[in-house]
């Protein structure tokens, strides 16, 4: 019997973003869920709880990633949550991100192997926790 694989859920208005996750992720091995707004992503959060998510920090309204963020945490969500950011490395200068409860801050255009590398680590992470 094999095992289960990890749902990741991705939430992001731009359909090439979309498209980019789903072709590695799903090549890797993952299950790929997507929304294109902070709406659907958490329909889509409620049908079926995924093991990590990456959502983008700027969609139809500016923040409206964190606003999902901080709707995921008073739903109970225990997976990894990562955010998107075009804004680079100066994201942390904009705004502090860290009570969010961020597992981190992938920057756009997004680097494929760090994104495996890094997910593969805090799916780990997340199930011995």
């Amino acid at each position: 019997m094999s095992e289960k694989k990890p749902l990741v859920l991705c939430i992001d208005d731009d359909p090439d973003v979309l498209g980019f996750l789903k072709i590695v992720l799903e090549g890797a091995g993952y299950e790929f869920v997507s929304a294109e707004s902070a709406e659907e992503g958490l329909r889509a959060f409620r049908a079926a709880p995924p093991d990590a998510i990456i959502v983008d920090l700027m969609m139809e309204e500016v923040d409206s990633g964190t606003g999902f963020v901080k709707e995921l945490r008073a739903l109970g969500n225990r997976a990894p949550i990562f955010m998107l950011s075009s804004v680079g490395d100066s994201l942390n200068l904009v705004a502090d991100y860290a009570p969010l409860g961020l597992a981190g801050v992938f920057q756009k255009p997004l680097a494929r192997q760090l994104l495996l590398n890094v997910l593969e680590a805090a799916i780990a992470e997340a199930k011995t926790a």
